[in-house]
């Protein structure tokens, strides 16, 4: 198994190492990143994040961040890493990141900023270390007492986590890793994943699993990353390029351009902390459709791409909308509905523990808006025939902009000369 950033982790799977799942990072610069680290951190003005700090920090909601460990030492995550609340039979190395991405993802999520370190996008919300055993753990201790994916998962599915974040993965299926997510969705857990950085028509675990959020990454000229893994479990976008992060686990410097769906996972997670804060009462399966509801898009909202899914993640509108209705708490906004036989592949969870629910309303959502001006051209020739071109949005107020949604030419791609409906079906058991 590998993270989601495009350095290339493995994770064992049944005792057996295999390239599947990886931290879904894409690669780093050797050089350090400048002290400005935060200005770096392209996507935190027109994500507007000092007016969604005005309603949300993300106080309150725990973030489970299953990777290659947390350090909890950093100036920016001093106080924000819960330590003492990992589960003991998964505890072992919580605390020892062998890779720096756990940390990176850590910090993305609720990192504080002090001493001018990453900034969190829900500073907030508070972390839950869980290591796995990913490519990159050395030493045949190490890699014993380390915990599997599926493990990690279940043990943090009982915890009062709300939030299960996993920049991690691989293009295999893996029941292990599925049982482990169904459980964790019936214990009313959000899981979130980074779909991978094949590039390729080949979304892996735990993404494709069913009620995980799958995540792609977008660039800051508003295309989809060429790296960016495809196809029916894509749901969302968020940034995932040029991001700053930890070159090393020496946690001395940070590199400028970390690339992979590992921080679009993490910037999601720390989207959904910030909704569910603001909405404790929420379900995960609100919090989820708020997201999509939301997001950024020029297609129809029922009609999620292969390479965008629902559209760019876009929490201040959630924060922003007293009215806005979430919809039924146990209906999974991912299920497929089965048209010929009229019923969904995939059923609601009510948590466990749940008493009998009381629905803040059966109805959908308004359509988001769609104040968008102009279709961004891509960069590079590649981006013409592999990514969605984006637009930017423009808003009344001139402090920023809104924030990206995706261009109605996501709906068409150019392949060989000839032409593709990347509109997909939606994600089955």
């Amino acid at each position: 198994m590998k993270s989601a950033t495009r350095r290339g982790l493995q994770a064992r799977v049944g005792g057996v190492v295999v390239s599947a799942l990886v931290a879904v990072g894409v690669g780093v610069a050797p050089e350090a990143a400048a002290a400005d680290v935060q200005s770096q951190q392209w996507y935190l003005r027109p994500m507007q994040v000092e007016k969604m700090w005005k309603a949300s920090t993300g106080k309150g909601v725990k973030v489970a961040v299953v990777d290659t460990g947390v350090n909890p030492t950093t100036p920016s995550l001093k106080g924000q890493v819960l330590v003492d609340e990992v589960p003991e039979e998964v505890a072992y190395g919580a605390t020892d990141d062998y890779e720096g991405h756990g940390t990176s993802m850590a910090e993305l999520i609720a990192g504080t900023g002090a001493n001018g370190d990453l900034q969190g996008l829900a500073p907030g919300a508070k972390i839950v270390p869980y290591r796995i055993n990913l490519e990159g753990l050395t030493g045949a201790e190490d890699k014993k007492k380390t915990a599997l994916p599926a493990q990690a998962i279940k043990a943090a599915a009982d915890t009062d986590a709300k939030i299960i974040s996993m920049s991690f993965g691989g293009p295999y299926y893996d029941p292990d890793i599925e049982e482990a997510v169904i459980y964790a969705a019936s214990k009313g857990k959000m899981l979130i994943a980074s779909v991978g950085n094949s590039g390729e028509e080949n979304i892996g675990y735990p993404a494709a699993a069913p009620y995980v959020l799958g995540v792609s990454s977008m660039d800051q000229d508003n295309n989809i990353s060429e790296f960016s893994s495809h196809g029916n479990y894509v749901d969302l976008v968020a940034p995932g390029e040029d991001i700053p992060g930890y070159c090393q686990p020496s946690f001395e410097s940070y590199c400028p351009d970390l690339d992979g769906t590992s921080a679009s996972a993490a910037i999601a997670s720390a989207s959904a902390a910030l909704i569910w804060s603001a909405h404790p009462d929420w379900t995960a399966n609100q919090v989820t459709r708020a997201l999509i509801d939301t997001a950024s898009r020029k297609w129809p909202k029922d009609e999620p791409t292969q390479y965008a899914g629902y559209g760019t993640v876009r929490p201040r509108t959630v924060l922003a909308d007293p009215n806005y209705d979430a919809g039924a708490p146990y209906s999974d906004p991912l299920a497929k509905w089965n048209k010929e036989e009229g019923k969904k592949l995939v059923t609601e969870i009510p948590p466990a523990s749940a008493a009998s629910p009381s629905a803040s309303g059966s109805s959908q959502a308004p359509e988001a808006s769609s104040d968008v001006d102009k279709a961004a051209a891509g960069s590079k020739a590649e981006k013409a025939e592999k990514s969605e071109n984006a637009a930017a949005e423009s808003s009344s107020d001139d402090n920023s902009t809104l924030w990206i949604a995706l261009g109605a030419a996501a709906a068409v791609v150019a392949v060989g000369g000839g032409a593709f409906a990347l509109l997909r079906s939606r994600r089955a058991t």
